[in-house]
């Protein structure tokens, strides 16, 4: 059996798959199932790169938002360890193994990478709980500063960004996965919170990193930002609940 189900969403994304699927190639010291929901109908030749992959595809009939596509693909999947992994992650030197031998040794929920730029600065991946005054100063100044100092052992966080996140099986059930009244944008924060409220850590592993290929649509399209805004609200709305 697969010890880890990959679950990667296109939207449209297909080069960028292919990129993350060449690096899954390369992974050593650990068996894959990997599984690709085509969000919006593309050309799929580019899935012939993971010929020699454990691989399922789920095709949408209709668009599905991040954490209804993350879900549909977890209900299929056959393994005791589950990572979100967004189409832009690039996977290069990325250990896997120790990961996952480390999630499985402790009684924690969740493990994230360390995840750095292209440029190799690291990202604000890791964070404390937003506040509305927190969420304005970062949507409204281009501060990306991390909530958390670097550390190089592993320790625990509010909450992991949800470009790459690994979830013990056992965990998500119980929170059924992601809520998927979040069409997308703040799913990530939502189920760490609910993994806190239920005795669930999440821990980041900088022993080993990925690298972000970051699209920032929500920067760029408006329709994005509103979907930002929507989440938000939702989030705030809800977190008492």
């Amino acid at each position: 059996m697969p010890d880890i189900t990959i679950s990667i969403v296109s939207h449209l994304q297909g080069e960028l798959v292919k990129c993350l699927l060449k690096d899954l190639l390369k992974v050593s010291r650990i068996n894959l199932e990997i599984i690709v929901t085509i969000n919006r109908p593309e050309d799929e030749s580019y899935l012939t790169v993971a010929s020699p992959l454990n691989l399922k595809v789920i095709r949408n009939k209709v668009v599905k938002g991040f954490g209804e596509n993350h879900n549909q693909a977890f209900s299929i999947s056959t393994t005791n360890f589950f990572a979100v992994v967004n189409p832009d992650i690039r996977l290069k030197n990325s250990d896997l193994y120790s990961m996952v031998h480390f999630l499985r040794s402790n009684d924690i929920a969740a493990v994230a990478p360390r995840v750095i730029t292209p440029q190799g600065e690291i990202e604000d991946s890791i964070r404390k709980f937003p506040t509305i005054g927190r969420l304005l100063k970062r949507k409204f100044t281009s501060e990306r500063r991390s909530d958390y100092p670097i550390k190089e052992d592993p320790h625990p966080v509010d909450w992991a960004a949800g470009m790459f996140v690994i979830f013990k099986k056992d965990s998500y059930i119980k929170l059924q996965g992601f809520d998927e009244k979040y069409f997308m944008y703040m799913e990530d924060v939502d189920i760490c919170r609910r993994l806190k409220k239920v005795g669930g850590e999440i821990f980041i592993y900088p022993g080993t990193h990925v690298i972000h290929q970051a699209q920032r649509a929500s920067h760029k399209n408006f329709k994005h930002f509103l979907w930002h805004v929507k989440s938000m609200l939702r989030y705030f709305l809800t977190q008492n609940s």
